[in-house]
């Protein structure tokens, strides 16, 4: 295969399947990669000083790919109140975040009005903090609880001060795959919707995909080709977020479907098959730390990511699915970049650079 002439042409389905399925081509695929990101990216690799907000651990979705949530009725769940929640984003800007993640389970008593009500909360307790909020799951969920449509319950959110949305739930978009791992879980066809909506009402939200189950490498490019068509309509996307499947302790592994989660050369594979479908559609490809570790982290750097995450101050839903570390300080970070000769940079939850 000619990987000299993807710089030029866009690489076809059928090209994107054979280069993770043929090992003879893992390293021709890396360099191009990192070729790629260099000429798009430069040597600028970014960061967010962010910490992530666990509003309740009750979830109502039973994914099989979680070992975070509990049911209702388990002696050890907790559900915050939006002051509480206020609180905590207080907490985190005074100890140097610029964004917070809110993160949760689905609980059907969580509408439209109690996510409002929360990020006007969180605005009054803060003066302001990018406040990056609610899958497209939560969202659905939220206005059907509330007895709102989508776009109506968009638009209450964004009305309260809502400006990022993070594009999880995405898993792996395609409704087979959804079946055995998350069957409860929003359709593909519904988070697309959501997801447009969000961004034709000016909503930027971050792209993900979760790998290393039950997938085949066909829906690994069908899912990252859906992605680069959504951003060529509606350029909302701030980056895509590359996810390992963490294993441990998820109902996946404990019952015997998977083995075991992504090896390590997948992990690299899929973070330049990313670069190399996407260009500079969606320009930052995010190869989070708290997924791979810090080590596998820099090697993606030189295989299409320009950016490694955040500090996170905590990271409850990988450290329960077995994930070693889960937060970092900001010089940790940086000194983690700059060991491998790249220009760390301080970004905001849009990629504006803050330093």
């Amino acid at each position: 295969m000619d990987y000299e002439i993807f710089k030029e042409k866009n690489i076809s389905k059928k090209e994107a399947i054979e280069l993770l399925k043929n090992p003879e081509n893992f390293f021709d695929t890396l360099k191009l990669a990192d070729e790629l990101r260099k000429d798009i990216c430069g040597d600028v690799v970014t960061y967010v000083n962010n910490a992530n907000i666990y509003f309740t651990n009750i979830c109502e979705s039973g994914c099989k790919f979680c070992a975070f949530p509990h049911e209702k009725g388990t002696i050890d769940k907790y559900y915050m109140e939006p002051s509480e929640i206020a609180e905590k984003a207080l907490w985190a800007k005074n100890n140097g975040a610029t964004e917070v993640t809110l993160m949760g389970g689905i609980v059907r008593e969580i509408d439209t009005y109690m996510q409002a009500d929360i990020i006007k909360k969180i605005i009054e307790k803060t003066g302001y903090i990018d406040t990056h909020a609610y899958s497209p799951f939560e969202i659905l969920v939220g206005a059907e609880s509330a007895g709102l449509d989508v776009k109506e319950a968009i638009k209450i959110l964004k009305e309260a001060g809502l400006h990022t949305v993070p594009g999880a739930a995405a898993e792996i978009l395609n409704d087979d795959v959804r079946k055995i791992i998350c069957p409860n879980k929003i359709p593909v066809k519904d988070w697309v919707k959501v997801i447009k909506e969000l961004h034709n009402q000016g909503i930027k939200t971050s792209s993900t995909i979760m790998y290393g189950h039950v997938e085949e490498p066909k829906h690994i490019v069908d899912h990252l080709f859906l992605l680069k068509e959504i951003q060529e309509e509606t350029n909302g996307f701030t980056e895509l977020i590359t996810m390992s499947y963490l294993h441990k302790n998820t109902p996946l592994y404990t019952s015997g479907v998977v083995s075991s989660g992504a090896s390590g050369d997948y992990d690299l594979l899929i973070t330049a098959l990313s670069r190399i479908i996407l260009k500079d559609t969606i320009p930052n490809i995010q190869a989070p730390w708290v997924k791979l570790g810090i080590k596998l982290s820099q090697i993606s750097l030189r295989c299409g990511a320009n950016d490694v995450g955040g500090t996170l101050m905590g990271d409850e839903v990988s450290e329960a699915a077995g994930a070693e570390e889960v937060s970092m300080t900001k010089n940790e970070l940086r000194n983690s970049i700059l060991a491998i000769n790249r220009i760390p940079k301080e970004r905001s939850t849009t990629y504006d650079i803050l330093d």
